[in-house]
């Protein structure tokens, strides 16, 4: 990529990546009607014919669950001579939560962040508790955050302090408006105190790369289309999962991941409402199980997420740059908290974006 004509190929690639992403980001698919008239109540062990379920999830998972759907479609089958079809609706993970909390009659839903099933469990959807009804706390697999540069890395990013710096411009989405820039924004905090360092010197650096910020697109989507189309900022606050599945689709794309990192952890849980309305919660839970079985994570894992089974984790570690300090939600306090000290009305975003100088 040193001569114009690599050049011009990686543009190339970043327009193929952006026409991917916005292809992911926006697909909603309905394989069947959502309310499933024509499905056997109960999905039971024993029941023959047919049951619906509906998986709502976010983007970029619809590769791997490509994959793993029909894999459990043949175990049901076997398993309990009854056929399973699937609805499968895919988009933003906060817009896909309000589709539910709306009227979408997700069986299962698959988002980005547990703040979006939140929501739908404070809608009544969704039974309080449901962190404990999958295994490893219904996180069914993982990322990190990544460093999206221009070619050969012009500026030398490498952390998350080169994004403070005054030559540097930052390109990511508004974490009010978007749950995924949540994470960008707690990976900024965090890289400060779960490192040793204090709440003002977290403040002082959250304030200096949101000062860089020239512009904050409402959504990861409009992120990736200011960066990649109008060729602003020098660097793309993306997730580690996308920019290996670009690698995947021959759209190789320079970037960094920091060695201090937030693990973006994605939960999974059953809509308890929906499915006792359609009689599907047996198999809607065992689709549940089945995401955590080594055949589902090693899918996972093939589009650029990091597996949770320890085995599968193991066996394509080499996929995966180390981090040296990985620190979660949790560790910062939960998303109850997050979101009331950090994201709510006039709390520190708020309070940041008031002081910054555009």
């Amino acid at each position: 990529m040193r001569l114009r004509q690599s050049i011009l190929g990686l543009r190339a690639s970043w327009r193929k990546f952006v026409a991917l992403f916005l292809v992911g980001v926006g697909l909603s698919v309905t394989v069947a009607s959502c309310a499933g008239g024509n499905q056997t109540a109960g999905g039971g062990a024993n029941g023959g014919g047919n049951v619906e379920l509906t998986l709502v999830s976010y983007a970029v998972t619809r590769a791997a669950y490509e994959k793993i759907i029909p894999q459990f479609t043949q175990q049901w089958q076997q398993e309990h001579n009854q056929n399973v079809t699937f609805n499968q609706s895919y988009g933003g993970s906060g817009s896909q939560a309000r589709a539910v909390i709306d009227g979408l009659e997700a069986d299962v839903v698959a988002l980005a962040l547990a703040l979006d099933t939140e929501r739908i469990e404070e809608a009544g959807l969704i039974q309080s508790g449901w962190e404990t009804e999958a295994p490893n706390n219904a996180i069914v697999h993982k990322s990190v955050a990544a460093l999206v540069t221009r070619d050969g890395n012009p500026k030398n990013v490498q952390n998350w302090a080169d994004l403070a710096r005054d030559d540097v411009s930052v390109i990511t989405a508004n974490p009010k408006t978007s749950g995924g820039a949540r994470w960008n924004f707690l990976a900024l905090w965090g890289s400060v105190t779960q490192t040793g360092g204090n709440d003002d010197q977290a403040l002082e650096l959250t304030r200096n790369v949101y000062q860089n910020a020239p512009v904050l697109p409402r959504d990861a989507r409009e992120a990736t289309d200011v960066f990649f189309k109008q060729g602003q900022g020098d660097v793309l606050i993306n997730y580690e999962n996308e920019m290996i599945l670009a690698g995947l689709n021959n759209q190789n794309l320079p970037y960094v991941v920091p060695e201090v990192n937030i693990s973006i952890d994605n939960p999974i849980a059953v809509v308890d409402t929906n499915v006792d309305k359609h009689g599907t919660r047996e198999v809607a839970e065992a689709f549940v199980e089945f995401l955590f079985t080594p055949e589902a994570q090693r899918e996972f894992a093939r589009v650029g997420f990091r597996p949770v089974d320890p085995t599968v984790a193991e066996e394509v570690a080499q996929q995966y740059p180390q981090i040296d300090t990985l620190f979660t939600a949790q560790d910062m306090g939960g998303w109850d908290q997050i979101q009331q000290r950090f994201f709510d009305d006039g709390a520190i975003f708020d309070q940041i974006q008031a002081g910054i100088r555009r």
